[in-house]
């Protein structure tokens, strides 16, 4: 981390922020294709730790820490993603149609809060496009697709939810043959349309018919927005209930900047920037939501990938401890490096050897078992 933090980050941050993530991304594509590169980038950063290895929705995980979606959108540095020591990867977020997202800027830095603000607004290739690339890549790790409806911009508005459930169909037709899981994202915090129809009751279940019909052969996964509200998470699992496919949540971004977030940024510069927060000050909500979710959930079916401001080893083991069974990174790799993946690997093999468990799915949802253990290391993520 010396290295990345004293030379490589002060580098990056000269750079606007969307253009130093474009740069990030194009070099990886570029040494991808570098005779021996992938190999030794591979061997600097993999870590094979029996203790970690995971089996989730029939897929198999050398270990519990992803790439989230929206580092890679278009899957245009997929030789690399899979040499950085991550137990698997996400693409996306991908829509039927081609989108050019929000107007710039678009992506933030917040540096004191360890944190970024994303407005991008789903610009990527098309699913099209993108299925051809994963098509022609064979991961070594499992490689899953965030799918989400098109951004059309202020069109959006006059979108039917019909015209919304074609255009998922159209994504996953294309993406569940090359995938080895889908992420329905049916949550962006910075696109109108999706957000507001899934909101409402019936039309999660509505789209999952639809999908029901295309006989998709791999898992598929929900990214919804982040709620604590018992009945709202009890209404998502019961429309969920008849459908074998769906196999597990993530946790969107909130929208904006709510007061549920840990935020020390004076509001003037918050609101001066418009997007979602991502990194730290999102930690503690998701970690509730997390909570909350486990303890709803038929945990022999579904399984909840884990997101949110997770920056170390002690922050990865308490997601897991709250009922995550996978985890993903993207702000860390901001801040931290592309080392940070491994060092929260071997952070998870002491802490697991410190309490005496042999196999990371042990972990899981620890924390439920003792009465006042959740709010306990709840607050400890509040920093209170």
């Amino acid at each position: 981390m010396p290295f990345y933090s004293q030379m490589i980050r002060p580098l990056l941050f000269r750079f606007d922020a969307e253009r130093a993530h474009h740069l990030t991304v194009e070099a990886c594509r570029v040494a991808g294709r570098i005779p021996g590169m992938v190999r030794a980038v591979r061997a600097c950063c993999e870590v094979d730790e029996p203790l970690l290895r995971t089996e989730v929705a029939g897929l198999h995980f050398a270990n519990p820490i992803g790439l989230a979606a929206g580092w890679d959108k278009n899957g245009r540095a997929l030789r690399m993603i899979d040499a950085l020591g991550f137990g698997f990867a996400e693409i996306g977020s991908v829509s039927a149609a081609p989108s050019s997202g929000n107007p710039r800027p678009r992506l933030f830095r917040l540096p004191e809060e360890r944190g970024i603000i994303v407005n991008y607004g789903l610009p990527n290739d098309g699913i099209d496009v993108v299925a051809q690339r994963i098509a022609r890549f064979e991961p070594r790790h499992p490689l899953g697709v965030n799918l989400v409806r098109t951004n059309r911009g202020k069109a959006d508005s006059a979108t039917s939810p019909e015209e919304v459930f074609s255009d998922y169909v159209h994504s996953v037709t294309k993406a569940h043959p090359c995938a080895s899981y889908l992420m329905l994202n049916l949550s962006c915090p910075n696109a109108e349309g999706g957000r507001e129809l899934f909101d409402q009751p019936g039309y999660r279940t509505a789209l999952l018919e639809r999908i029901s019909a295309l006989d998709v052969q791999c898992p598929v996964f929900l990214k919804v927005a982040p709620t604590e509200d018992p009945e709202r998470l009890v209404r998502m699992l019961e429309e969920c209930e008849r459908f074998p496919f769906v196999r597990g949540f993530c946790f969107n971004l909130p929208v904006g900047k709510p007061d549920s977030l840990t935020l020390n940024a004076p509001r003037d510069v918050l609101d001066g920037r418009p997007g979602a927060v991502a990194g730290a000050p999102v930690a503690a909500l998701i970690n509730r939501c997390i909570a909350r979710l486990y303890r709803e959930m038929d945990r022999e079916r579904y399984a909840i990938i884990g997101t949110g401001g997770i920056f170390s080893a002690e922050d990865a083991y308490l997601k897991i401890q709250l009922g995550a069974s996978l985890l993903q990174l993207y702000t860390a790799l901001i801040y931290e490096g592309p080392f940070v993946t491994k060092r929260i690997c071997r952070g998870l093999v002491r802490l697991m050897t410190r309490d005496g468990f042999a196999e990371i799915r042990d972990v899981v949802g620890t924390a439920h078992q003792e009465r006042g253990v959740v709010e306990k290391l709840v607050t400890k993520s509040c920093g209170e």
